[in-house]
């Protein structure tokens, strides 16, 4: 949602020079980044967005999306206006006072910077509530759980602006236009927060993608208007070694045939397989008792679950696409959801175990999803064990199951 509140901020701060603020020139040739700035004459103008950390007297403590915090000195002549998440100018913008800010609230600054930029004195502040965004957030999180939809990526078209997912063993052709909204998840983050801006291009066949739009009546077409894609190895091998103090795991990729060094953050989700439910798992993906196990229930996997440590709305394998169909990927989703914790330091060398990580930078990725104890499942389908398990995985946009045909 921040890169969201980022834009429509950036965007209402320009409106504002056209509505006499005499900002305009934030708008010209300036950095879309949150130190950008601009000269004009022998005056600097500068903005900085981000949220509020502390609010001492009329300092506001800024702490920035990209940077060091600033001191943000609010004057007499300072114009601090609220406007609501979604909108585009300034024209619907409430004038508020400075004791209406909370912390938490989003901020677009703009004013003077002082020599050394870490303070800086407003001339006019854009505001989007804590509340607002939160209120907003729910929004967005019904709508997902409405029009949603997420599976793997089989065929990308960057002329013809589609791309082909598969949802539960069906396609689905997702159409865009101009206007939808295409980001893409950081390399290592599996935060909808951390997803950049991003193109059609960047999609590949394998690739995780999530959209929202409106359905054709057969389920098979979507139009939408915002995609997330991102790309997530899947990791079938033994460890080798856990640094429980670097929170680290190397793991020897048995399809790959080579060693990987992967990192656990409070986001990754580690959890051990009881020797009865991994015999289940194996025979399920060997085709051999379909439908098998215990039904479904409100407390399952099939609902939502946040991942430790994530942002609202982040999600654990089993919630959207994990809707009940005998003997696939979803009823081992809901399985997988009962399985019991772990930690770095239960893990040992030999250990199996099934991993979904992030594509990640310097080839250290980061771990998503890790299962111990799969031993079964390896030797049931050695070369398709991690697919099987660990998608489809809801990512972690906007909750709710994401449906499909």
């Amino acid at each position: 949602m921040r890169a969201n509140t980022h834009r429509i901020l950036a965007i209402a701060l320009c409106a504002a020079g056209a509505a006499g603020m005499r900002l305009s020139p934030f708008c010209n040739g300036m950095s879309a980044g949150p130190q950008g700035q601009q000269a004009t004459g022998t005056s600097v103008a500068t903005r900085r967005i981000g949220a509020v950390k502390a609010i001492n007297g009329t300092v506001v403590t800024l702490t920035q999306d990209s940077g060091p915090n600033v001191n943000v000195t609010v004057q007499a002549t300072t114009r601090i206006l609220r406007i609501a998440p979604g909108e585009k100018d300034l024209k619907n913008a409430t004038p508020i006072q400075l004791q209406d800010l909370q912390v938490g609230d989003r901020i677009l600054v703009a004013g003077k910077a002082s020599d050394d930029n870490l303070s800086l004195a407003a001339s006019t502040v854009v505001v989007m509530t804590h509340s607002d965004l939160e209120a907003r957030h729910q929004l967005d999180l019904q709508d997902w759980q409405k029009r949603g939809v997420d599976g793997i990526a089989k065929a990308v078209d960057p002329a013809a602006g589609t791309v082909t997912i598969s949802v539960r063993s069906k396609d689905v052709v997702i159409h865009t236009s101009s206007a939808t909204v295409i980001r893409r998840y950081a390399p290592d983050s599996v935060k909808f927060d951390d997803a950049k801006p991003g193109t059609l291009q960047q999609v590949h066949p394998g690739d995780q993608v999530r959209a929202r739009g409106d359905r054709s009546a057969d389920g098979s077409e979507l139009a939408a208007v915002e995609i997330v894609s991102g790309s997530f190895p899947g990791i079938a091998g033994t460890v080798i070694s856990s640094d429980a103090s670097s929170s680290t795991l190397s793991v020897h990729d048995l399809l790959a045939n080579k060693t990987v060094v992967i990192k656990i953050t409070p986001d990754s989700q580690l959890r051990h397989l009881p020797p009865e439910m991994a015999q289940m798992i194996a025979a399920r993906l060997k085709g051999g008792t379909a439908g098998a196990g215990p039904p479904s229930s409100p407390g399952s996997a099939t609902n939502v679950q946040t991942a430790p440590g994530s942002a609202p709305g982040a999600m654990a394998p089993g919630g959207a696409g994990a809707t009940g169909r005998p003997g696939g990927a979803p009823d081992v989703q809901r399985l997988l959801g009962r399985a019991p914790t772990t930690t770095v330091a239960d893990l040992h060398k030999g250990d199996a175990v099934i991993i979904l990580s992030t594509e990640g930078t310097a080839g250290v990725g980061t771990v998503i999803t890790l299962v111990s104890g799969v031993e079964p499942i390896l030797q049931a389908a050695p070369s398709a064990s991690s697919a099987a398990l660990l998608t489809p995985w809801s990512m972690s946009a906007p909750s709710g199951d994401a449906g499909g045909p």
